[in-house]
């Protein structure tokens, strides 16, 4: 058992903050029985002096100084710059209006009294108002003749429990926080985000206008076929067939556009006018079923007279005669009637008659034979036609030869559609929607948390009653021919419903004639109200010109677009067809309101604390599944058509749509997701088969925090396409403290670069003491868990032989050391500027791939990804004289691996060294020693000829292999010896050829090359050689990248080989493989 928290105001007391101490233990200590106790500091005496609750305000630094000096809270003066006092904090949020921003209509704008709506007015009788409408009235008794008595409670059973647990979903959600005016929309996009919320919107949207149609079409058929038929604009006298039913379909377009103009303009010029009416047209709906209930009653004790002509076993139009008797006897004899002279050419009794009307006898049967008749035996299981069928009764005979043709349709009641049990679920749903009516009111409710789940379930609960008991009622008083007569013709063409009504039939035409059109004035002014809401939400760009309307705020676009949409509708001019419609999208709204509570109640996330506490998240996922099973219940076409339009709303407002983060479920079942997936990353390396580039892109930026390669991101836009894991990193040189805003621009600039390159991925800035630190911050630091990226991008650092800083190009081989350590993959794109954009493409060219080491085939991965359709050249250098043989094994390997390529052998046989690659190694050595010499200061040069001459004394023999000091560990590259990449053949290490001495400046030029040095520099003129004679064409060169030294001496000659090597080439990419296997020929 929860107890409420208690709140403790302790004021400033001048004993000192100790004694306050003590007695708030005293008093929480007390509440034994409490969960919490909160204690609340209000500052200052009495009266509180400060005058803005919310920090930020315009005191000056000494008047809030001056403020809380000597106060008790002057322990927390520092935080009032971003935090305000909870005392005035409540004193705004208990002043807190949940009413929108939103559209406000004349009354609401000159009346400023607070929301006074109760359970009763706000939520129980609007919910009425929507669910009982035109299906109850026009097609409820034709759906009990039509579906049996046992078919029919089985389908508003289903309709009914499916909006009930929607009810429960949606009081959920409802009382979890304040709602604002907005209804189901509001409740779906908060709770499933922008994407969902905007799909579901437009499709109950869509609903809701569709909805106006449907209630629009109800009240013309009510005003043609029962008040007043004689006013229809295509006459149906005398018409069979499908030249009837084209003609009734085209006075219903022809009046129900005339009444959508009508209601539009209502709505427009007068929208306070149709809620002041609601009342009126809510009792009319109240009254109408009353009188059907009283009508049963009264046919216990003295049913109404409601005959049927019956000839054989068809029933009969009664329209056109008087008497259902073939003759009649009087003081002249026996006379014909007025049905004689309809089935026969004379009204002479020898005239030539219809076969079917000879042969069988005319029968009359009470229409009505009251509750007590027994008649619900017959009318429990269902009778379903096809489109022009008879509508006969089952327990009489009739005499007919299987060879006459029908004739004389127009005389009889046929099936005006084909029927069936899905079809009756797809009409009857709409008569249980309305379910919404009471949370879109939430902003003029007195206290929405209360009265929108007890209005709502209590109206479900009463409408659930009534429409089962008519279900039943209808079937126990009305005769079943008249039940499966649409249109009442057989009984006088009366409404059917209002035949069994106390004290005329007339209390029902009226009455629903008059809630049709009262429920179609709200679906004209809550549909374009609905989409204001959704186009000033800003989530789909398409529709944000219906934000706009008139100066008070009505949706005037708005209108105009549901008044088009709503025509649409009525140019279909069947009730029977337009309803299905409306049931797709009502069904797929609320199936998303189940799944939104379901979602919240399994993720549990704290803020999910609904007051109205039945609900279970079984009980959401029954009602979702319900919804989803009529939809394909009503029918499976137009499911698959709703879908596609939430579907296709979907992804246009996550490709176009604002951005907005709202809370939402499906945010949060996203980082469940997610957890869940890296926690099983995190079980072992992904197999060879599921090995792509997770790209670490590294990229430095500018004084401004622009990025400098922004050619970078467009490789890697090729090089991904959008799939695995992209992170775009960049390293600053300070303190966090000192540059954190610099970091937020360095941030922000990376966003933007990656949005135009449209590269998908995160981007991290790092800031450290300096830049080598934190470039390897990233590269140890970047993803999670076992999502983490297996390959660095890097540009090849620019002009790196220029200018005094060398840094950079040694922070460049450091990074290699460090991914080859770290066993991950190294491409270094050169000239990056060279690369294409995203928007350009080769139409024409190759890539030629050099694969001198097998790095686990990422060689032959990489131009899978670039080659956008491009032929592929893989050229293998050898010194082996079976080229041929290697050739045909190197086409089979890449057969099986499914990759299109030309493969060709070049031969690279021992040859002399030239006199080019001795100088040009000794050019290198020299230029390397000389820059060392011009850097040094002239400390530093009395330092270094004390450590040549330690170096050189026997005293004391040093080896690259001797492990350094410490001390010696922390010198800086210009007190190191200057080392050759390698030992010398015999063991020794290389002498340092220069020293600070003028000797040893001019020993400089007397040096000789270092043989290792002159080895690498011949295999890399020959290379380079070979490169350009064989790839001077090609689009891209791929080629694999050399180890660094392992001695950091030997930098700046690794960097001069590697520049030896891609001399003259556009584009290169050099590619270092990570140490595992990338690709597999096994499926």
């Amino acid at each position: 058992i929860y107890s409420p928290a208690h709140i403790v105001n302790a004021h400033s007391i001048s004993d000192g903050c100790l004694s306050l101490h003590f007695s708030l233990l005293e008093l929480c200590g007390r509440q034994r029985g409490s969960l919490f106790c909160v204690c609340l500091f209000l500052l200052g005496d009495s009266n509180p002096k400060e005058s803005s609750p919310f920090i930020n305000s315009s005191d000056a630094a000494a008047e809030k100084s001056q403020q809380y000096d000597g106060k008790n809270m002057a322990l927390f003066e520092e935080e009032m710059d971003t935090s305000p006092m909870v005392s005035s904090l409540l004193s705004s949020l208990a002043n807190y209006s949940n009413l929108p921003q939103g559209s406000k209509e004349h009354e609401e704008a000159e009346n400023n009294e607070a929301p006074q709506l109760g359970t009763l007015m706000g939520v129980y009788l609007p919910c009425i108002q929507n669910i009982f409408g035109v299906i109850l009235f026009l097609r409820m008794t034709w759906l009990v003749g039509i579906g049996g008595v046992i078919g029919t409670f089985i389908i508003v059973f289903m309709c009914c429990a499916t909006t009930m647990l929607t009810a429960i979903s949606m009081s959920a959600i409802a009382t979890n926080g304040v709602v604002p005016a907005g209804g189901s929309y509001y409740m779906i996009s908060r709770s499933l985000g922008p994407e969902f919320g905007g799909a579901v919107g437009i499709c109950f949207y869509l609903g809701t206008t569709y909805a106006g149609a449907m209630y629009i079409l109800g009240a013309i058929e009510l005003l043609l076929i029962y008040i007043v038929p004689k006013a229809a604009i295509f006459p149906l006298e005398g018409l069979e067939g499908a030249e009837a039913e084209a003609a009734l379909l085209n006075n219903m377009r022809v009046y129900g556009t005339i009444l959508l103009t009508s209601m539009a303009t209502v709505v427009f010029v007068g929208v306070k006018y149709v809620n002041k009416l609601a009342l009126v047209f809510l009792a009319c709906v109240i009254l109408s079923i009353l009188a059907v209930y009283a009508g049963v009653i009264k046919t216990a004790v003295d049913p109404p007279v409601f005959p049927v002509c019956i000839l054989g076993n068809r029933t009969l139009v009664w329209k056109s005669f008087d008497v259902c008797a073939k003759t009649i006897e009087t003081a002249n004899g026996t006379v014909t009637t007025q049905l004689w002279r309809m089935f026969c050419d004379s009204p002479l009794l020898n005239a030539t008659c219809d076969k079917y009307f000879v042969a069988n006898n005319v029968s009359q049967v009470q229409g009505i034979p009251g509750i007590t008749s027994g008649i619900l035996a017959e009318n429990l299981f269902g009778t379903y036609y096809e489109k022009g069928d008879l509508i006969a009764r089952k327990d009489m005979e009739s005499v007919e030869e299987q060879d006459d043709p029908l004739t004389n349709t127009n005389r009889y009641v046929l099936a005006d559609i084909t029927s069936f049990f899905t079809l009756l679920v797809g009409i009857y749903f709409p008569s249980v929607t309305g379910i919404m009516a009471g949370s879109n009111r939430s902003g003029d409710l007195r206290d929405a948390q209360k009265s929108i789940p007890i209005g709502t379930i209590a109206a479900i609960t009463t409408t659930s009653t009534v429409y089962m008991s008519s279900v039943v009622l209808f079937g126990a008083c009305i005769e079943g021919v008249v039940l499966r007569d649409k249109f009442g013709e057989g009984v006088h063409g009366n409404l059917v419903i209002g035949t069994l009504a106390w004290p005329s039939p007339w209390v029902i035409v009226i009455g629903s004639f008059f809630s049709t059109c009262g429920a179609g004035l709200q679906s004209l002014t809550g549909a374009p109200r609905l989409l204001q809401a959704i186009a000033k939400d800003g989530i789909v760009p398409a529709l944000r010109i219906f934000g706009h309307g008139k100066a008070n705020g009505e949706p005037t676009w708005s209108l105009l677009l549901t008044a088009c949409i709503c025509e649409s509708g009525i140019l279909i001019a069947s009730l029977d067809s337009v309803a299905p419609i409306l049931s797709m999208f009502f069904l797929m709204c609320y199936m998303f309101v189940n799944l939104a509570c379901a979602v919240q109640t399994l993720l549990r996330t704290p803020n999910w604390r609904p007051r109205f506490k039945f609900y279970h998240w079984t009980l959401s996922f029954l009602g979702m599944s319900l919804c989803l099973t009529l939809m394909f219940l009503c029918s499976w076409y137009y499911a698959i058509v709703a879908m596609a339009i939430a579907g296709s709303i979907y992804k246009y407002i996550e490709f176009a749509g604002a951005e907005k983060e709202w809370g939402d479920g499906i945010r949060g079942l996203s980082l469940s997701a997610a957890r869940y997936a890296l926690m099983r990353l995190e079980e072992g390396p992904p197999h060879t088969k599921n090995w792509r580039p997770q790209l670490l892109v590294l990229v430095s930026t500018d004084a401004e925090q622009n990025v400098e390669q922004p050619r970078l991101l467009s490789l890697t836009n090729q090089l991904k396409a959008g799939k695995g894991l992209t992170i775009v990193g960049t390293a600053l040189q300070g303190t966090y403290l000192d540059n954190h805003e610099q970091a937020q621009r360095a941030e922000q600039a990376l966003h933007k670069l990656m949005e135009t390159e449209k590269v998908k991925g995160f981007c991290q800035v790092t800031v450290s003491s300096n830049l080598r630190d934190a470039t390897s911050h990233l590269l140890q630091a970047s993803g999670l868990g076992g999502l983490k990226h297996n390959a660095v991008l890097v540009s090849w650092p620019r002009n790196w032989k220029q200018g005094d800083d060398h840094q950079t190009w040694r922070n460049f081989v450091e990074l290699v050391r460090e991914t080859t350590a770290a066993k991950l993959a190294l491409l270094v794109p050169k000239n990056i500027a060279a690369f294409p954009s995203n928007g350009e493409r080769f139409t024409e060219g190759h890539i030629d791939v050099w694969w001198i080491v097998h790095d686990g085939g990422m060689l032959m991965l990489l131009p899978f990804l670039l080659r956008q359709h491009k032929p592929c050249t893989a050229w293998i250098p050898t010194m082996d004289d079976n080229s041929i043989q290697m050739k045909k094994d190197l086409t089979t390997f890449l057969y099986h691996l499914r990759i299109d390529a030309m493969v060709e052998v070049v031969e690279m046989h021992d040859s002399d060294i030239s006199a080019y690659t001795y100088e040009k190694t000794l050019v290198m050595e020299q230029r390397s020693q000389m820059l060392k010499q011009i850097n040094l200061t002239k400390n530093e040069r009395e330092r270094e000829v004390q450590l040549i001459h330690d170096n050189t004394t026997p005293a004391s023999p040093a080896t690259p292999a001797t492990p350094l000091t410490p001390a010696e560990g922390a010198q800086s590259p210009g007190e190191q010896v200057q080392m050759t990449w390698t030992e010398k053949c015999d063991g020794e290490p290389a002498k340092p050829p220069g020293a600070a001495t003028p000797e040893g400046i001019k020993d400089i030029f007397n040096m000789k090359p270092n043989q290792s040095n002159v080895r690498r520099m011949h295999t890399a003129l020959r290379l380079n050689e070979v490169i350009m004679k064989k790839s001077s064409e090609a689009k891209l060169v791929l080629l694999n990248m050399p180890g660094p030294p392992k001695n950091r001496t030997g930098d700046e000659n690794y960097m001069e080989f590697l520049e030896v090597l891609t001399e003259g080439l556009n584009r290169v990419l050099l590619v270092r493989g990570g140490g595992r296997e990338v690709i597999t020929i096994y499926s």
